[in-house]
């Protein structure tokens, strides 16, 4: 099996790359690829801790939580793009990392294969 880097640039509210992002991450991990998946702009409020579960809002933190256990899929956020929002090591979820675009270039690098989604 191989590599996988997906990349999500998110905009504001409204956009769904983030979700089809996540879901293009669990299909690959489920089919036994290595996930590496970097959260840029707005994607970053992904890994903030207490979130809470809405009817009608898209709710993917249930769905990382689980790829985290896998050991096959690894999250992290852009530093600069969390601080600019005010989110902070402290303030994100347990298994996810925080590390400067170097960690994203590095990670593409390794990889089979790169996918860069939004920026809308």
């Amino acid at each position: 099996m191989g590599k996988l880097t997906i990349g999500t640039f998110s905009s504001l509210v409204g956009s769904l790359s983030l979700d089809f992002a996540v879901k293009l991450a669990e299909a690959a991990v489920k089919k036994g690829h290595e996930v590496d998946f970097w959260l840029s702009g707005n994607a970053t409020m992904l890994g903030k801790k207490n979130q809470s579960k809405f009817r009608d809002y898209s709710y993917l933190l249930g769905t990382i939580e689980e790829l985290l256990k896998t050991g096959k899929f690894q999250i992290t956020l852009c530093e600069a793009c969390g601080k600019a929002r005010g989110i902070h090591k402290e303030d994100i979820i347990e298994g996810m990392n925080i590390y400067s675009m170097d960690w994203y270039l590095a990670s593409m690098y390794n990889a089979d294969r790169v996918i860069h989604i939004g920026g809308e």
